[in-house]
């Protein structure tokens, strides 16, 4: 993709330019790489002498710009969560002497397209449609897949353009076929954010010792984990001097602990000495405060991996919140060693070899010249790992794909202190202070000995005790109603509960492993699935884990006598390849089999 340069100077007062200052408008078909946050583009784009939809990656951006004293005369409106296409239509209406400028989250594009329809409109030609901090496309595409649903209209826009500070490479051939170019803002004068990174073993410890030494008035942390931010706020004993800001969801789960000061909007007034983020605040938010906040950004492998920041866009977005500045900026984090190092190359041969499979087997399944095989070939294609970078009309999701290179090359960068390191160093814009931190009791260790399976145990008791009193012939639709919120509250043991029960759930004392193997077992029985011996070899071995030969050997024999299934070879600890693609390591003498990824 062809790169065009625009450079941006500071003005007589020191304040750097926005970006209209040196783009009165952002063109059609371009990638718009800021470089840094806060140049003003949305605010642009929503002065623009124009039609546009802008699609935002979160609701407080939304609610914060539709607030915004300074759009007052703009003409603003959101759709999100709770508006209607109804609400869209009468806005349209309102709005034949104005210009359209309709800020909308991706899920909720449909409404606004659909209003188009509705009032016969030429959505296509008529407006310019904006996808506003579009990393997030990549960075979310694996657990928020309806983030991707807006792109197939995207690229029926006459006039559009993706924007972000920190973006990330798209694999998308589209963006190629209509000659998308990069737009990069490059500023004249040196720019970069001291940051302290601290390596340590036990991150609870070690963020005690550093709020110790902070003389602070405002502390801004950025964790993308709610339990992890409880667990924080009750271990430090800051209830009544902390507030939380994350998802409806998160604020209900947190209410209902007891914890009062949650929300799902931003608020100068909401604030107090400690203030805590998830990642649905990381972006596009403007906080403007009269005092400059200290930063903390913290990232714990052991208790959620989704908690890594990445350097080149977490780090970066989260610092570009304060408008007015910050004080200190820290990231404290672990590293765990068992989290496979892959390379670019390694993973994109990875994908290749996975399409590969997927479309043999999907072939066969064409194919099939009978019922039984036809269903042979469709479980066996339902189990394959390719299918997590399909859509929902199992076309390839291109964005998937980056979303999983991506994620593989952040989860190796945390294997050790060097790697992240290594990746703050790579990014010109951090000016990087390491320290470390070691303990004799650390995450690794809590984790083995205070596991959270013990009050995972007394929930799950929980919810089969309700699904035993909810048992019998006359089902009213309050007892579906309540059944369904026991499903969501766990589906695992709901579906455990449908399909062993509850005398076998308690025999087995709730073991997660155990069960599964269970469910597997009676299917297995009954002939429902066809599949459960490679699922009980899934259930058994995980990704991430490091396994002995022994170990290896005598679980796959267990395995293959438990199903009556032959093995076509000798059973060994090298047996393992055949499901996994393996790195081989050497741990006290001992020879192990780290598996890094799926082959099944």
């Amino acid at each position: 993709m062809n790169t065009i340069n625009i450079q941006i100077n500071k003005n007589k007062e020191g304040k750097t330019q926005y970006l209209t200052e040196v783009l009165p408008q952002i063109p059609t078909n371009v990638i718009l790489y800021k470089t840094l946050t806060g140049l003003g583009a949305t605010y642009g784009e929503l002065k623009a002498d124009r039609n546009s939809i802008i699609i935002e990656p979160n609701v407080p951006v939304i609610v914060g710009k539709c607030n915004d004293p300074k759009h007052k005369e703009d003409n603003l409106f959101g759709v999100y969560e709770g508006v209607y296409t109804e609400d869209v239509i009468k806005y349209l209406e309102k709005s034949a002497d104005k210009k359209t400028k309709i800020l909308t989250t991706p899920e909720s594009f449909h409404k606004v397209k659909d209003a188009f329809e509705a009032m016969d409109m030429d959505i296509y030609g008529t407006c310019f449609l904006l996808f506003d901090e579009c990393h997030k496309i990549v960075k979310d595409a694996d657990y928020r897949s309806d983030i991707t649903l807006p792109f197939d209209d995207f690229f029926l826009f006459n006039e559009k353009a993706l924007v972000s500070a920190t973006p990330i490479s798209f694999s998308d051939p589209r963006f190629e076929r209509q000659s998308f170019q990069v737009v990069k803002i490059r500023p004249t004068f040196e720019c970069k954010f001291p940051i302290r990174l601290i390596h340590t073993n036990n991150v609870l410890e070690q963020l005690k010792r550093t709020l110790e030494k902070l003389d602070a008035t405002s502390i801004c942390f950025f964790i993308n984990s709610t339990d992890m931010i409880y667990s924080f706020i009750k271990q430090l004993d800051i209830e009544n001097e902390s507030t939380v800001f994350c998802a409806k969801k998160s604020v209900d789960k947190l209410k209902n602990k007891h914890f009062k000061y949650a929300f799902e909007q931003w608020n100068e007034s909401r604030m107090k000495k400690y203030n805590f983020f998830t990642s649905r605040f990381y972006n596009a938010l403007d906080i403007e405060l009269d005092i400059k906040p200290t930063v903390i950004m913290i990232s714990d492998v052991y208790f959620a991996e989704y908690s890594m920041i990445d350097p080149h866009t977490d780090a970066i977005q989260a610092i570009g919140r304060f408008r007015n500045g910050i004080d200190k900026v820290y990231h404290i984090f672990n590293t765990n060693i068992n989290l496979p190092i892959r390379t670019r190359k390694e993973i994109n041969i990875y994908m290749q070899a996975s399409e590969e499979v997927y479309k043999t087997l999907k072939t066969f399944y064409d194919c099939a010249t009978s019922k039984e095989a036809r269903n042979a070939y469709r479980e066996a294609l339902n189990i394959l790992p390719y299918n997590k970078i399909l859509d929902k009309e199992g076309q390839k999701n291109f964005f998937a794909i980056d979303n999983y290179l991506d994620e593989a090359l952040l989860k190796s960068s945390y294997n050790s202190k060097e790697g992240v390191f290594n990746n703050y160093k790579s990014n010109p814009l951090f000016d990087t202070e390491v320290q470390s931190g070691y303990y004799p009791y650390g995450d690794f260790e809590r984790l083995k000995k205070n596991s959270q399976y013990s009050s995972l145990k007394e929930k799950r008791k929980e919810i089969v005790r309700q699904l035993e009193l909810l048992k019998g012939d006359n089902e009213t639709e309050l007892i579906r109603d309540y059944k369904k919120e026991l499903r969501l509250a766990d589906q695992f043991i709901y579906d455990a509960y449908e399909t062993i029960g509850k005398e076998m759930i308690e025999s087995l004392n709730y073991s997660e492993k155990r069960i599964k193997e269970a469910m597997i077992m009676k299917q297995y029985r009954e002939r429902t699935e066809g599949t459960e011996f490679i699922q009980l070899i899934k259930n058994s071995f995980k990704v991430g884990q490091r396994y002995t030969m022994k170990y290896i050997k005598e679980e796959l024999t267990r395995i293959y006598a438990l199903t009556g299934v032959r093995p076509q070879k000798v059973i060994t600890g090298q047996s393992i390849k055949e499901f996994f693609y393996v790195q081989e390591v050497n741990t006290g003498g001992s020879r192990k089999f780290l598996l890094v990824e799926s082959k099944i």
